[in-house]
């Protein structure tokens, strides 16, 4: 009879440790969750919404400047409406509109950024076609434009 009240004994202090890791696991996935910034849980189109600055622009693979793509400097401001405002580093102000596209290929989903600015009073067009974007934090993200043999990789941050 003791031994059965010995194993019965185990079986519950097993049960209480199971539950107080199973309490402490849930605890710290609950203080992360509640701490950490929710824009992952938001699209894109209200992620990109803001002031965004153009940090960085390399290039990967073969060939090509990237002395001639459009947006190298300067700051973006998305609105909420698909238009944009955009200052490059000569102090050109430009007004224009933008688009993320959601596509899928070989089951891939992937999430392409189209923008166009205009400088009406020098009737000046400048047009990107971000091919991928990702974001890659609540304060950056990145866009990258497909040419032949070449990526262009552009840093965007807040």
């Amino acid at each position: 009879m003791n031994s059965n009240f010995t194993l019965h004994n185990n079986h519950s202090i097993l049960k209480i440790g199971s539950t107080r890791r199973t309490l402490t696991l849930m605890i710290v996935f609950a203080t992360l969750f509640f701490s950490c910034s929710k824009d992952i849980l938001k699209s894109y189109e209200r992620r990109i919404i803001g002031q965004w600055h153009v940090r960085d622009v390399k290039r990967i693979g073969i060939g090509g400047s990237t002395d001639y793509l459009p947006f190298r400097d300067g700051t973006f401001v998305f609105n909420q409406d698909g238009t944009l405002s955009y200052r490059n580093a000569a102090n050109q102000q430009f007004q224009g509109t933008w688009e993320i596209t959601r596509r899928t290929i070989n089951d891939q989903v992937t999430q392409s950024l189209q923008v166009t600015a205009i400088d009406f009073a020098n009737e000046r067009v400048l047009s990107e076609y971000y091919d991928d974007i990702n974001f890659r934090s609540t304060d950056h993200f990145v866009g990258n434009t497909i040419e032949n043999f070449r990526t262009y990789v552009t840093h965007f941050r807040r």
